[in-house]
């Protein structure tokens, strides 16, 4: 099983992402088979294979809603829990057998996690691998992420990531985050933000589409999916990971 270290990519992608209204930008995934999308109408989020002007918005600033989004884990996994819950409720929620739950440090973070390879997280969507991380202090849950890629399904294809990016995303557009965390196809090196949204805790959901980009007609960047990332952070700004104290060095 692969290695993945969740926690500094979802730092690095807040600091290239800006809360704000929706957006969406110029840059737009490949779709070798799929037919092109129609153009989104007004007050819904622009397909992601649909061209967009860079800096337009792509949808209405939903209105304000007191019942905003709640962000506190994934399933049966709520941040804060300690390994033993956090297993329970792996069990619980895909009936996993203990050798089937892997374990991984990160000598960097100082960090810990739980993976588990999930057939089908998403319907017809293939395999993904879960990872659960445990803060450097804490000890506790700060993080669930998932991936889709060739390394979790040999038989993952571009158009299927692609498929189950706009699925989420759109699942997403519904569930009431805070409007002005809201963001939608926005660029980022090595790929395309489809989602972030953030809770009135300021608590993330962030779906990547990653992949390589091709210039096309017009100028015109195209993106070929590799794989698909989605985030559910605790505290993507001050994550609970080692960090040297100033002044050390």
């Amino acid at each position: 099983m692969r290695k993945i270290y969740l926690v500094p990519a979802v730092v690095g992608l807040l600091t290239c992402i800006a809360a704000g209204p929706l957006a969406a930008q110029g840059a737009v995934p490949k779709q070798k088979a799929a037919p092109a999308p129609r153009a989104a109408a007004a007050g819904t989020p622009a397909a992601a294979g649909t061209p967009v002007a860079a800096g337009a918005n792509s949808a209405e600033t939903p209105a304000a809603d007191d019942k905003t989004k709640a962000i506190d884990g994934f399933r049966s996994a709520k941040f804060g829990m300690n390994e033993a819950d956090v297993r329970a409720a792996m069990t619980k929620d895909f009936n996993a057998k203990p050798d089937a739950i892997k374990s991984q440090d990160n000598a960097s973070e100082l960090t810990h996690s739980l993976l588990y390879s999930a057939p089908d997280l998403l319907p017809n969507g293939g395999t993904a691998e879960l990872s659960y991380v445990f803060g450097y202090k804490s000890k506790s849950l700060i993080q669930v992420g998932a991936v889709w890629s060739k390394g979790t399904d040999a038989a993952m294809t571009p158009e299927k990531l692609f498929s189950n990016a706009n699925i989420l995303r759109a699942h997403f557009m519904g569930e009431g985050f805070k409007p002005d965390s809201i963001a939608v196809n926005m660029p980022v090196a090595g790929g395309i933000v489809m989602f972030r949204g953030s809770d009135a805790k300021d608590r993330s959901v962030i779906l990547l589409l990653q992949g390589t980009f091709e210039n096309k007609e017009n100028n015109q960047r195209v993106l070929t999916p590799t794989s698909l990332l989605l985030f559910y952070v605790a505290d993507a700004k001050s994550p609970d990971i080692f960090k040297l104290p100033p002044g050390q060095f």
